[in-house]
């Protein structure tokens, strides 16, 4: 069973002209994370516009990131639907396809009760193999709903699958209260935060990496952050981070997903930057200003 660590990239999702899936776009994508480092690739979540993709489109985009991944990162995909009946058909797909494991985020829109959300997971979770890893995830100023810690616990006592979460909100306590969660003698319980800034904070606190999206554009500014934590030197760590924070506020924290995709296609990952409706492409003269903006990043 491999968990995800390191630097996990929340991948975009590129698209063609015509509104279809450019899978040799796709394809260089996961060719540069993978060359540039990054350990771990989590496609079809928030940055890459999962809800706004057909079922058909989101096994497409599955199937060729852990087909031409080859084993070259740990790869688990992002599952979660609108419907638990369609997020679990999403994550029987994964697990047939050879994923390294699943993520799903919360139920959205609708408010759910702490009962619901747990039923939620145990509902995923007897959707797949026992033996097949599960990460539940909290983004909830996007979701409308969120994961207590006490919730989390009940989920991992009732479900062997269920391995660790991901936390997208900007709160330290929470997280250490997350790293609290004991699986038992089941294994480690994996804490991946969801704020690219609190990602060394999050490691020496206990945190096992971070889920990126700032890492698609510019993945070098954060693994060097991990290889220099993991070779034990904190000093440079910090200064990295302190690098990577002027990175991250340059592409806008991920507010704009049109600025990832405008970044990738000036590095000639992607034809193009297109999004799809009801979100809109990067105006070209935001676009012209973040990259000279990047650029002393980018040598």
């Amino acid at each position: 069973m491999k968990l995800m660590y390191g630097v996990i990239n929340a991948m975009t999702t590129p698209f063609n002209e015509d509104g279809s899936i450019d899978v040799e776009s796709l394809k260089r994508q996961v060719d540069f994370q993978i060359e540039k480092g990054v350990n771990c690739l989590y496609p079809l979540g928030t940055t890459g516009e999962m809800y706004l993709l057909s079922p058909a489109e989101r096994k497409l985009v599955a199937e060729t990131v852990v087909k031409h991944a080859a084993g070259g990162a740990v790869v688990y995909i992002h599952v979660g639907a609108m419907t638990t009946a369609e997020t679990c058909e999403l994550a029987a797909h994964a697990e047939a396809i050879g994923a390294d494991g699943i993520g799903a985020v919360t139920p959205s829109y609708f408010g759910c009760s702490d009962r619901a959300i747990i039923q939620y997971y145990k509902d995923i979770s007897a959707s797949v193999g026992k033996d097949f890893p599960i990460y539940m995830y909290s983004i909830p100023q996007c979701s409308g709903n969120d994961i207590q810690p006490a919730v989390a616990q009940a989920v991992v006592n009732q479900c062997d699958n269920v391995v660790g979460i991901k936390y997208s909100y900007p709160d330290m306590v929470r997280i250490l209260n997350y790293i609290n969660v004991s699986r038992g003698d089941k294994g480690h319980f994996s804490v991946l935060v969801g704020p690219d800034k609190l990602f060394l904070a999050g490691l020496v606190s206990g945190a096992d990496g971070c889920v990126s999206g700032c890492a698609g554009p510019v993945p070098e500014a954060f693994v060097a952050i991990y290889k220099a934590y993991q070779a034990g030197d904190l000093q440079k760590a910090r200064e990295l981070q302190r690098t990577a924070i002027k990175v991250i506020d340059t592409v806008r924290c991920g507010s704009d997903m049109g600025l990832f995709k405008e970044v990738l296609r000036r590095r000639g990952i992607v034809v193009n930057a297109l999004m799809r409706r009801p979100l809109l492409e990067l105006e070209k003269a935001d676009g012209d200003q973040v990259w000279e903006d990047l650029k002393p990043f980018l040598k």
